[in-house]
Order: structure tokens, then sequence, then C-alpha cells
């Protein structure tokens, strides 16, 4: 697979489009490029597949970007007893530590806390060793992360001193791992772009096309940068667009497919010398998990479950929101937090799979896992809802087993052996580290972030500053980052607006007060000069941007959802999508 080929530019955009929409066709339409319609792409590009993939945003730009940002067999499961479901996750996690995408998946140690010295340690031993075993399984004997370790209440103080002395009699130590969301997702679509996937952000199905006998044929699609409309020839059109299912499953013009019920997920981020903790922690709630999760410069805690009826594009936290995470993350903390110490909140939905499917007696053309379902909504096309980030390798071997068929075992999924863009090398170039700080005057810690952020691709960075070392240079008002992974953010990555590269690749929208706010001037420029904005552009993506971070702000003070909906839905988006069933 050449390197070239992941790179993903207005230019390959706009090359995807004509290609898809040619006489030829496409296998495999999927819609959403969400993590499950990334994997998708990517399960069915690399069987030989003519594959397109498109979504009304940018990439990971719903549910994706979210997240909690774990890869985790889920622990809360094992509890449950969905003991299957936990060793497919532990597989999984295992996959993505070693060697599917070692640079963005990092093995991550939490301390459960425990309250009874004798009866809770035991039967959460017990559990956690089960965890740990049903990993080394996964892995087939390996051990991708270390097992479980018990802590006196002396010995868990010395890893997170800023917990409360009543919040613990001792602890045990378990590992799962983080994962940057969003950067996952497009590592997939450029994966898959590199095995022949033809891929488009902002661009928006809006109407199916059947054949006579009612079998869907294909799609209309609408560039949403340019308005223009395309129709798209597919055998098979696979609907993996989360929260927005039912409303997909509308173009048909039946009540048939998946049920889907939107429930919002809320987190906060503080600084990393905030709390003096070196593990992350897990905890129950009565609705919830509650996980506080440390990053090289921040700290993530969350999350909130609660139904959500609003805008599912532009979900935010509320006041009642960041109340409760607060709450409970005091109760255990020390040092209390408040709203001051906050730079800054996001709110994911998560799709929840209801039982039984639209317009079926039977379960005949579905296929049910324990977390997703894969079912037919009319000849032709499929719809696959459910399941979580960790498992998305899975989802997408069976949307794409199903889309096939009765061949569908000559044509296996081989996902399993291949390594995302930056992973393969990614060590190599770990070994180089000391010698790329000392060429480029870089500190350990900087290229440790460009390596986690990029792996092997790293070298993409170095290219650039070596053509223009000005771009060699931190951000006047972000020093975290580089000139130069703005440039590649839009060079290779997809990038088409100043959101983009804020929100889903260089994160400032996560990680300070402003949301990025001052340092966009600078990152306007670059991306002005590569994508040819003129003023009236530039400016256009600095007040969208600018106006965004002020509706935050004013729905954070709402009390409830409708409030907050009502505040940021007041603008339109850079580029909104169309209504489905309008002209």
């Amino acid at each position: 697979m050449k390197t070239a080929a992941t790179h993903l530019t207005a230019a390959s955009r706009h090359k995807a489009l004509q290609e898809m929409s040619d006489a030829e066709g496409v296998d495999v339409l999927i819609i959403g490029g969400g993590v499950t319609g990334a994997g998708i792409a990517l399960d069915a590009a690399t069987r030989g597949l003519r594959t397109a993939v498109v979504d009304a945003g940018d990439w990971a730009s719903g549910t994706s970007a979210w997240s909690s940002k774990l890869v985790h067999g889920g622990l809360r499961y094992l509890l449950n007893l969905d003991f299957k479901l936990v060793a497919e996750a532990l597989k999984e996690r295992g996959l993505l530590l070693t060697s599917l995408a070692p640079h963005l998946v990092k093995a991550q140690p939490f301390l459960w806390p425990l309250k009874m010295p004798v009866i809770e340690r035991s039967y959460s031993a017990v559990g956690i060793g089960m965890y740990d075993a049903m990993a080394i399984a996964g892995a087939r004997g390996h051990k991708t992360v270390p097992t479980q370790k018990h802590y006196s209440k002396k010995g868990a103080k010395q890893i997170f001193p800023d917990i409360k002395d009543s919040a613990l009699t001792g602890a045990i130590q378990f590992y799962d791992a983080r994962v940057d969301d969003a950067r996952l997702v497009i590592d997939l679509i450029r994966t898959a772009a590199g095995y022949g996937a033809l891929a488009a952000s902002r661009t928006q199905v809006t109407g199916l096309l059947k054949s006579e006998t009612g079998r869907v044929v294909g799609a209309k699609i609408t560039d949403l940068e340019t308005q223009d409309v395309h129709e798209v020839k597919a055998k098979h059109v696979i609907n993996a667009t989360g929260v927005w299912t039912e409303e997909t499953e509308s173009l048909t013009g039946e009540e048939r497919g998946l049920q889907v019920l939107a429930s919002k997920g809320v987190h906060i981020v503080v600084p990393r010398e905030r709390i003096n903790a070196e593990s992350g922690i897990f905890l129950r709630t009565e609705k919830s998990v509650l996980f506080i999760i440390p990053w090289q410069r921040y700290w993530v805690i969350g999350t909130t479950d609660t139904p959500y009826d609003q805008d599912v594009a532009r979900p935010v936290a509320t006041a009642e929101d960041i109340d409760y995470i607060l709450d409970h993350a005091n109760a255990i903390l020390d040092t209390p937090l408040t709203r001051d110490d906050i730079i800054s909140t996001y709110a994911g939905l998560r799709p929840l799979l209801q039982p039984g499917v639209k317009g079926q007696d039977s379960t005949q053309s579905t296929k049910v896992s324990r977390e997703h379902t894969v079912a037919e909504v009319v000849p032709g096309m499929s719809a696959i809802a459910g399941g979580k980030l960790t498992t998305y390798r899975v989802m997408a071997k069976d949307a794409v087993d199903f889309a096939l068929g009765s061949v569908a075992g000559a044509r296996p999924s081989v996902t399993e052996d291949i390594p995302l863009v930056g992973a393969q090398g990614y060590r190599a170039a770990v070994a180089r580290a000391g010698e790329i700080a000392e060429e480029n005057g870089w500190t350990a810690a900087r290229v440790e972030s460009l390596l986690d952020r990029y792996g092997s691709e790293i070298d993409d960075v170095l290219d650039l500053v070596r053509e223009d070392p000005e771009l060699g240079k931190p951000l006047s008002h972000a020093p975290m980052f580089l000139r130069a992974e703005v440039l590649l953010a839009v060079r290779y990555e997809g990038a088409l607006h100043l959101e983009d590269v804020l929100m889903r690749r260089v994160r400032l929208d996560l990680e300070q007060r402003d949301r990025g706010l001052a340092a966009a001037p600078e990152i306007v420029d670059i991306l002005a000069a590569e994508l040819g904005w003129g003023e009236n552009g530039r400016q256009r993506e600095l007040d969208n941007y600018a106006q965004r971070v002020r509706n935050i702000a004013r729905a954070e003070e709402e009390k409830d959802d409708a409030g907050a909906s009502d505040v940021v839905t007041s603008d339109p988006e850079i580029m909104p999508r169309k209504i489905l069933g309008s002209d």
C-alpha cells in the first residue's frame, strides 16, 4: 500500500466523488463516517470490494469524536456476567494495543477503590482476575497489559494522593486502554483509502435509487461544499449513521429497519496538574460509571447517561450535567474541583439499539449480537446499530458479511491483520525518538506527543519541516502543537474547515479554555494558503468558530437540554446538513 494513496485532501475528495458516481458504480456504499462506517469501509476495501464511504459532516464529527476515549473490555459487563461480550472486546483491545494501532491506543492503569477491606476485595479480585485471564486468552497467551495489583490504603494513596481518606480502605489496580477517538476514525478512513476506498466527507445522502422492483440500487448524494448532486450506483447500501439511523432509513419511504434512541454522555476536562495522581480511577455510580482518565496535559472525567431528544447534530453539556460530574468526582477527591477548574466540556450521543426490527415479523433478515444488530431495511439496503468503539472491527465484519450474504465465506474479513496508517514501522520510529528530538531541538515530550498522534507517519511531519523550517515552530497561542501539524491536517488528513482542525485533529477544542480561539487566526492563515481561501472565506471560518465557542459557553449555563440546544442551534453549522424530505 502506497502511503500517498492514504492522503485525504480536497482534491482526493473531489476525485472520489467523481469516481463513485461513474457508470461502473460501487459494490458497497457506506453512509456514515464514524468509527462503525470507517471500519466497514476498511473491511470492505480489504476484501477487494469497490467501496465508497460518505458522511454529511467531517469524519468522526458525530458520536465517535465524543466518547470516553477508552478501548476497554467493559469491566461492568463482566459484573453482569456478559462473558462473551467481554472476551470479544478484550481480544479487540489486545489487537489495537499491539498491532492495529499501537500509536493511538495506550495501556492505561485504573484504581478500583475498595470500601470493605475483606469481602469486597475478595470478590473484586476474582472478577478482575477473570478480566485479566480473558484478555490473555484473547491475545493467544500473551500479556498485552499488566495484570491486577492490590494495594493497601496507604499504597493506593501513594498512587493517587488526591483521593479522600474516607473514599477507600484499599484498592485494586487494573488496566484498560485509552485512545484519541477522532484520530482513530481518521486513520481508519485513510487506511481504507489506501486500499482503494473512495471517501468523501461533507457529503450527504439525500435520496435513494431504486429499481423497478423496489430494490435499493444506489443513492443520491449532495456535496455540501458545492451543493452538486451525484448519483452513486451500488450493489448494496449500508446505513451506519448511529443516532441518525432512523432518519436515514426514512429515505426508503417505508417504516422498516432498526430503532435507536439517543443517550447523552457528558465529560469535563481539567488540567493535568489539578489532580495529583499517577493512575486513572474507575467508579460505579447510580446512573452510569465515572472514569477519571489521565492524558498528557489534562484529565477527562465522565460520564453521564441520560435520554436525549434534541438536535442530535450538536449535543452539549448543561449546567445540570456539569454539576452531576463535579459532585461525583468530588465525592472521592480530597481537593474539590470547581467550575473554574474546567478547561472544556463535551457531549456525545450513544445510539441505544431498541429490541426488534420495524416492519419485520421474524429475524430471518437480521444478524443479532449482544451489543449490535445488522438488519435488512429493504432489499439492497441494510443498517447496523449498537456496539461500541472497541468492537468496531467486529461490527464491520458482520456488516460486510451480511451485505455479501452467501458469498461472504469466499471473501472473508482480513482486518485482524491490517495495521492502520501510522502503525507499520511505529516501533522503529519510537527507537529514533532521541535522534528526532536532537535534530529538531524538540523536547522528548514533544516527540512522544507526535509519535502518539502520527506513529510512523511522524516522517510526514519531519518532511514538512525540512521543506519549510517555519513549520517546525510551535503555534504562538498553542505551543503544544507545531505549525506543521495544521498543514498536515489539511494536506494528509482531509480537514476542510477550521473546526475540522481544532475539534478533531489538533484538538485544541478539548484542551484550551478558549477552545483554541486565540490560535485560530494563525491556523486559518495556514489553511487559507493551502485551500485557497480569500479574505471573505478566511473571516467566515473565524466568525463561525467564534460563534460556536460563545454558544457552547452560554449553553453550559442552561439547566436542561432544551434550553442548551436552543442556544447552540441558533446559528447554522459551517456546512449545514439538508433536512431529509425537503427539496
